[in-house]
């Protein structure tokens, strides 16, 4: 008779204040200073700090509404140092795999740890030894959240970071589930956007357990299959496994420029790379894009300039997720919107209509070219996942980024570059 697989068991791992938290790794002195780490071209705040948070300063606030605050506060403001961070989060997921041999890596600061096979042991206490360990291996605090899905660990995640001091929240009983969810705001729900937020509260749907008692029917007639899965899972089904994401309709990627840009090769090199960005996006989550939409603006608040604002599609005839294909499609485009004598700000693509890489369309076996193409996006994903960030390029990307953004407070790739490292005098 064969045995029955046991229910599962989910640890949402979260660092905390990620961004933050890996400055103050190699600079101590910031602990317990207010401190913010702003976004690409340093325009936006994307990462607080609690003293920060405290200042009522909202995520993704533009830097220049709230520079006087931030002043008087004499607050520490820093530019993004993804290379420092993306090293950062790789050490602490590799100490997480100590814990669990099935692990899923969500983001840059969160994984989703399955735990069942470890039920014998006090749940609660194994949860707090890896949040230890993280912490004296890297550096990086950490809350864990434990329930039987995916939904719920992120309650949990939320609750252990709110409303603990131990950094650790187990929802995996009823009880438990009942009294958080009638206190849990509809819209901190993972994967409910503003709309829906809006519109459930329209409805007099306002806390989780409202949602999680509607009739499953009503919840897939009103928000599709989407909706009602969120319910079961409030209900502590299991609806979504590890590695199980939904993956994106549209993906984009886009910068502000580190400097106004009027030349269009400049301009060709930034849209290749940000189509680069996305493609491997794209491949990621194992997807092909039926077309790519391309735009350029200038900066609306330069109003002494002239001003400038526009967009295309390209529509392709075959889904792809070829790099150098679409960055011609992408170079097309901007053919068709550049205007020579603005000072642009922006650029941007968009790819659309993702469908699963497994869409075949007019052809019932691939040709030998594509397989070789497939082939060869695998073989330049594998090298730069391995060896670095554009270890291999398209030469439409160029070399020189005169465009790139800003990064003017960035603290030094400690743990990445030679030239950088921790000095001890």
């Amino acid at each position: 008779m064969p045995s029955l697989k046991p229910d599962p068991i989910y640890a949402l791992v979260d660092c905390n204040n990620f961004y933050c938290s890996c400055e103050r790794v190699f600079n101590p002195a910031l602990e317990n200073k207010p401190m913010a780490v702003l976004s690409n071209n340093d325009g936006c705040i994307v990462a607080r700090s609690n003293e920060i948070k405290a200042l009522g300063i909202p995520m993704g606030a533009p830097m220049f509404q709230y520079k006087k605050l931030l002043e008087q506060k004499k607050a520490v403001i820093l530019s993004s140092n993804f290379q420092l961070y993306g090293d950062m989060s790789q050490r602490v997921m590799g100490t997480l795999r100590q814990f669990t041999p099935s692990m899923e890596v969500y983001s840059i600061d969160e994984a989703f740890l399955r735990l069942e096979e470890f039920r014998r042991l006090d749940l609660d206490k194994y949860s707090l030894e890896i949040r230890k360990t993280v912490k004296q291996w890297t550096g990086i605090p950490v809350s864990i959240g434990i329930a039987p899905n995916k939904t719920l660990a992120k309650v949990a995640n939320h609750m252990a970071k709110k409303h603990t001091k131990s950094g650790v929240f187990n929802i995996c009983k009823k009880t438990t589930q009942n009294e958080v969810l009638a206190n849990f705001p509809v819209s901190d729900l993972w994967g409910v956007g503003r709309q829906l937020s809006k519109r459930l509260s329209e409805m007099g749907i306002n806390t989780a357990l409202k949602l999680r008692d509607v009739d499953i029917v009503w919840a897939r007639k009103h928000f599709t299959v989407v909706g009602e899965r969120l319910v079961r899972e409030l209900r502590g089904f299991n609806c979504l496994e590890l590695e199980e994401v939904m993956a994106k309709k549209n993906i984009t990627s886009s910068k502000s420029f580190g400097k106004l840009v009027t030349d269009k090769k400049e301009l060709m090199n930034a849209v290749a790379n940000y189509t680069t960005r996305a493609c491997h996006k794209l491949r990621l989550q194992k997807s092909k894009s039926q077309g790519i939409y391309v735009y350029l603006r200038t900066n609306p608040f330069r109003r002494q300039d002239p001003q400038y604002d526009n967009g295309i599609t390209y529509g392709f005839m075959e889904p792809s997720d070829d790099t150098a294909f679409i960055i011609q499609a992408a170079r097309k485009c901007l053919e068709q919107i550049y205007s020579k004598g603005y000072k642009y700000h922006k650029a941007g693509i968009m790819l659309l209509d993702t469908v699963p890489a497994s869409y075949k369309q007019m052809e019932m076996f691939d040709s030998e070219e594509t397989q070789a193409r497939s082939q060869l996006m695998k073989t330049i994903d594998s090298m730069n996942n391995t060896m670095g960030q554009d270890t291999i390029r398209f030469a439409a990307q160029g070399i020189d980024h005169p465009w790139a953004r800003k990064c003017e407070n960035r603290t030094p790739r400690y743990t990445t570059n030679w030239d950088e490292l921790v000095k001890v005098i």
